[in-house]
């Protein structure tokens, strides 16, 4: 039984005789219970003609002996006739009899050819055969933008009928195609493949329609209203969804009725199912690289359409990463860049790899460390380490890296005139040197050119010989070293050379990588994580090393960590209580000091542990 009142008998009749489906009279009834779409086709007419005779019959009942022999047949089997339904005499019987059937003036058949088991099985089968490991999925439908047109059209005709009948019915709240499309067809899609149809997931389905033979019904809006209509380079078409929508809420009643037939025009076609797509949501995988070769760029080198060296860092760990996600594609992101001659030391340097579309999602911290032991056996010019999958907020992160106020760099330097020891000595006590640095020419190409600022925090030196010396920087982050050493033929000022009043030139470079809190964020987001799993947690285990190591050389910044991130400090402390009780020997003012600026995470260890202030797990 069809959840009808009274007053969708009116819209039933009209839309019933100007062609429309019974999904579609349902939809303009507002009928908002699924479970009365996903009943058959001719279930639902047969319904819809039976609550439209009801009527009828009341009406005539008693009335027959009155009726002239020559009067015009009764609305109920006008219907009937037109549909192509059996009328019994007296009413006592409905049956419907289809010929050839008519394809809907509105959905163009898309709520009645579609919505069976055997268009679910094809859609099934289509997504089995793309191999994807999943355990949900969404459902989209992509419909031809006149059913727009020819829903406007419809809906004018029934207001008419409703404004006559006294009743008030808005364009909102009659159900879209696509909404009752879904509710029929993602229960029979679930039950094909075994999983939920749900709302959000990582693999969405497609399933688009065309209608070639009803294209032009749109034409006559961008007369009516051209300001709707504007080209895009990614649509093939100006008459999208969104434009025609937006240019029917501006035209105005007599002007769509001229232009258009309402009801709208009866095809001969219905629409036509394009190639179902299977799209999962890109994984993103992130760790540390470290660069040992000074022939090797960070990403392919190609001049002119010429390609100058065999390999690259982002090629030797994205190989792997492509064939164990059978993803078809992916982007490559790293917190800053190196030259190729430039090798990438310390802890490495941050990176993030978005895998498109991959096949398979899902992957075990056993299986993700397999992955990166494959990246590092596949050559000795790089090394990854902190492999481990990630989410798109955890890169965005890590990009935040390169602007990082400092860089810590070591060079080795020649000079052209014969120095001693002693002739380096001023340039340890050099602290905060400002530098102006015009775009240096082996970049004009590629970067606008302009003057930019920077400052070089401090230098210090080791003598190698008469003629080299090695040399640290902490410098201003987007300053360029080489430019510095050599002065770029007077492009950047003061140079090294200016400083030594001796040509001096870089032989080679090395960026010092540090660790940063802020990646190790990165490192604590996977929700694989937990008690029974701490072994996850060894990349994080092996920076304790350099956390202490910071502590015992400068306390004060030590503390300043404490007073930023209290729940990273008291993990130092769980992992090495020894080093973490020689700060308080070595520094006990300063040590004090991180009482007073945080009593609750101290006390709170120190209550846990007294003997060695321990915070467990």
């Amino acid at each position: 039984m069809l959840p009808l009142k009274d007053k969708d008998r009116p819209i039933a009749v009209a839309l019933l005789g100007a062609g429309c489906c019974p999904r579609c009279i349902l939809r303009f009834c507002c009928v908002s219970l699924q479970s009365a779409y996903r009943q058959p086709h001719e279930d639902i007419l047969f319904e819809l003609q039976r609550f439209i005779h009801e009527k009828v019959a009341d009406e005539s009942h008693g009335a027959t002996e009155e009726v002239p022999a020559d009067s015009p047949p009764c609305k109920k089997v006008r219907l009937e006739a037109e549909q192509g339904g059996e009328v019994h005499e007296g009413g006592e019987d409905i049956s419907v009899v289809e010929g050839k059937s008519k394809i809907c003036v509105v959905c163009l058949g898309v709520l009645q050819d579609f919505c069976d088991k055997d268009f679910a099985k094809k859609v099934a089968e289509a997504v089995t055969s793309e191999k994807y490991e999943f355990d949900s999925l969404v459902l989209s439908v992509s419909l031809p933008a006149q059913l727009s047109v020819r829903e406007h059209s419809a809906w004018l005709l029934i207001k008419t009928e409703v404004r006559q009948k006294g009743l008030c019915l808005g364009k909102d709240d009659v159900i879209q195609v696509k909404e009752a499309f879904k509710w029929i067809l993602q229960s029979l899609l679930s039950q094909q493949l075994g999983v939920p149809v749900v709302s959000k997931s990582p693999l969405e389905v497609s399933v688009g329609f065309t209608h070639p033979e009803t294209d032009g019904d749109c034409h006559f809006l961008a007369a009516a209203c051209s300001g709707c209509f504007k080209p895009a380079k990614n649509k093939l078409s100006v008459f999208t969804r969104m434009a025609v929508a937006k240019a029917l809420e501006r035209i105005s009643e007599e002007s769509f009725r001229r232009k258009f037939t309402c009801p709208p025009w009866l095809p001969a076609t219905k629409c036509t199912v394009q190639e179902v797509q299977c799209l999962h949501a890109p994984v993103f995988v992130a760790g540390r690289y470290n660069k040992f070769s000074r022939t090797l760029p960070q990403t392919p080198w190609v001049i002119d359409g010429e390609r100058r060296m065999e390999s690259s860092v982002e090629e030797l760990i994205t190989s792997p990463l492509i064939a164990s996600f059978q993803a078809e594609g992916f982007n490559f992101s790293s917190s800053g860049r190196e030259d190729v001659d430039v090798r990438t030391l310390g802890n490495g340097r941050p990176f993030a790899v978005e895998l498109l579309n991959p096949r398979r999602a899902r992957f075990s911290p056993a299986e993700v460390r397999k992955i990166q032991e494959a990246i590092n056996k596949s050559s000795d010019k790089i090394r990854v380490r902190d492999l481990q999958i990630v989410t798109r907020d955890a890169v965005g992160h890590m990009k935040e890296g390169e602007e990082e106020k400092t860089k810590s760099y070591s060079a080795l330097i020649w000079t052209h005139k014969a120095i001693e020891e002693q002739d380096l000595e001023f340039i340890n006590d050099i602290k905060d040197l400002g530098i102006a640095q015009k775009t240096p020419l082996r970049v004009l190409h590629r970067r606008p050119l302009a003057v930019r600022q920077r400052v070089i925090h401090t230098m210090a030196t080791r003598f190698r010989d008469d003629h080299h010396f090695y040399l640290q920087l902490r410098t201003q982050a987007g300053t360029y070293i080489k430019e510095f050493v050599h002065g770029d033929f007077g492009r950047t000022k003061p140079s090294l050379g200016d400083l030594m009043k001796t040509e001096t030139d870089i032989l080679e470079l090395d960026v010092e990588v540090g660790m940063c809190w802020l990646f190790y964020s990165i490192c604590l987001l996977p929700l694989y994580i937990s008690s029974s799993k701490w072994p996850t947690l060894v990349p994080l285990y092996l920076a304790i090393s350099h956390f202490l190591f910071a502590l015992y050389v400068s306390p004060s910044h030590f503390l300043f960590a404490l007073y930023v991130s209290p729940s990273h400090f008291l993990f130092a402390l769980y992992v090495s209580p020894s080093h973490f009780l020689f700060a308080l020997y070595v520094s006990p003012s300063h040590f004090l000091f991180a009482l007073y600026v945080s009593p609750s995470h101290f006390l709170f260890a120190l209550y846990v542990s007294p003997s060695h202030f321990l915070f467990p797990v």
